[in-house]
């Protein structure tokens, strides 16, 4: 379909060279066919079949790009389906058809004007569920086979889970990090981030908070998406945006619980990215800034370690800065770019109480320090490195071996500041 697409102006124009080149293609391979209009493609197809009796088998790849290409065309976009509706729907001549693409039928209002096919998709994978990408022992083998770190591969490229299937990894990032022989990026060089921001910033209730509580781990939104009407430009609520983008990669989806989530460390870098060059005001601001954060406290600058605090400190009817969560959130916006390094765990069980936060290094980020956090709400600095030693917080990081730094961070609801104090630690 794209290749007729990038050759004509209009949708009839589209349609007429795909029904001329498919008669001429049948007209060369079977030429002694009695055809009673060599301009009707359906009825030479009928011909066709009348005659020797062997029905047809239909591939057509990105059946979908008309929605992508021409989203707001409502009525080239109807033109497309009835077309598809009359040359398959209730045919004798057609034995299969299978057609790929990103996006489920789309719908006329509640009903399909294709409602003939069987449609496995990201909501609902079926019996295709495996080979929707790679399964976790084939990464396990392609690691072993390329000498490359699974747990790492996992970290960057897993997620995609899918009932009676598991893990699934996205294929042609895999395959890049293998060639390559490097945890990179890869998704960026097929999509933009651009496409991302313009569905994340969509002013509909709920949606900005939703994503942002995916980005600081939580493990999923529950969505509906019964209501997703299978285009790129009819939303309603932020129910039809999470579902668009399950189906386009950036959401993962389990269809038991019927949440979504941003299925890893790749994906993550792209809601990142988007939001860092969106107007989210603090939290914009926040996001760009958070390497400077991260490396004032491997340098110890406690100020400016307090001052990225305080300009990752926002208020929203959603979050209500009145608590040490409150703080928590803050942290992990200040911090952000901290995943890249660290695997990041909150309220980690220490034998004599919860550590806030622990950013353990990565393997290839070994020369990095391990960060222990602890948080205070009107009260000390001091006291939050007291409360880390007293409660034994390090002893958690037993089997690790490099340095460590104690990071107290209090804000004082009072004077509306924050401190910091960042002491190294060894064990």
């Amino acid at each position: 379909m794209q290749e007729f697409l990038s050759r004509t102006n209009s949708m009839k124009e589209m349609l007429t060279l795909l029904k001329s080149r498919a008669v001429h293609e049948m007209l060369r391979e079977y030429p002694q066919a009695d055809y009673y209009d060599k301009q009707d493609l359906i009825g030479c197809m009928q011909d066709l079949y009348s005659e020797t009796k062997i029905p047809f088998i239909l591939v057509i790849d990105e059946w979908d790009c008309i929605f992508r290409e021409y989203k707001s065309e409502t009525e080239a976009q109807k033109m497309y389906l009835d077309f598809l509706r009359d040359l398959l729907k209730d045919k004798g001549y057609i034995s299969l058809c299978y057609m790929t693409g990103i996006l489920p039928i789309k719908k006329y209002g509640t009903h399909s004007a294709l409602n003939m096919f069987d449609e496995f998709s990201m909501t609902f994978q079926g019996a295709l569920a495996q080979y929707v990408g790679f399964t976790e022992s084939e990464v396990k083998d392609l690691c072993e086979r390329y000498d490359m770190d699974f747990e790492e591969t996992k970290k960057w490229y897993d997620g995609y889970y899918l009932e009676d299937v598991g893990s699934i990894y996205n294929p042609r990032s895999v395959v890049s990090a293998m060639r390559f022989k490097k945890f990179q990026y890869y998704w960026n060089q097929t999509e933009t981030f651009e496409a991302l921001r313009s569905y994340i910033d969509m002013n509909f209730e709920g949606l900005k908070d939703a994503v942002i509580d995916m980005m600081n781990g939580k493990n999923g939104i529950t969505v509906n998406t019964r209501s997703f009407t299978n285009d790129m430009v009819t939303f309603h609520s932020k129910d039809d945006v999470l579902t668009l983008l399950v189906h386009l990669g950036y959401l993962g989806y389990r269809s038991d619980t019927e949440k979504v989530f941003i299925p890893n460390h790749e994906i993550l870098n792209e809601y990142v990215t988007s939001i860092s060059n969106s107007d989210w005001g603090e939290v914009s601001k926040a996001l760009k800034n958070s390497h400077t954060a991260l490396e004032a406290v491997w340098s110890c600058n406690e100020a400016l370690v307090a001052k990225a605090a305080e300009e990752a400190h926002y208020e929203s009817p959603y979050l209500q800065y009145n608590d040490e969560n409150a703080l928590s959130y803050t942290i992990s916006l200040a911090f952000y770019v901290a995943h890249n390094y660290y695997t990041m765990i909150k309220e980690l069980p220490t034998g004599k109480g919860r550590a806030d936060i622990i950013y353990l290094p990565r393997k290839q980020f070994s020369d990095k320090p391990a960060l222990l956090i602890e948080l205070k709400w009107s009260k000390t600095t001091e006291s939050a490195l007291e409360q880390i030693k007293e409660k034994c917080y390090p002893k958690a990081l037993k089997d690790y071996s490099g340095n460590i730094l104690l990071v107290g961070i209090n804000y004082d609801e009072r004077t509306k500041e924050h401190s910091c104090k960042i002491e190294p630690y060894s064990l």
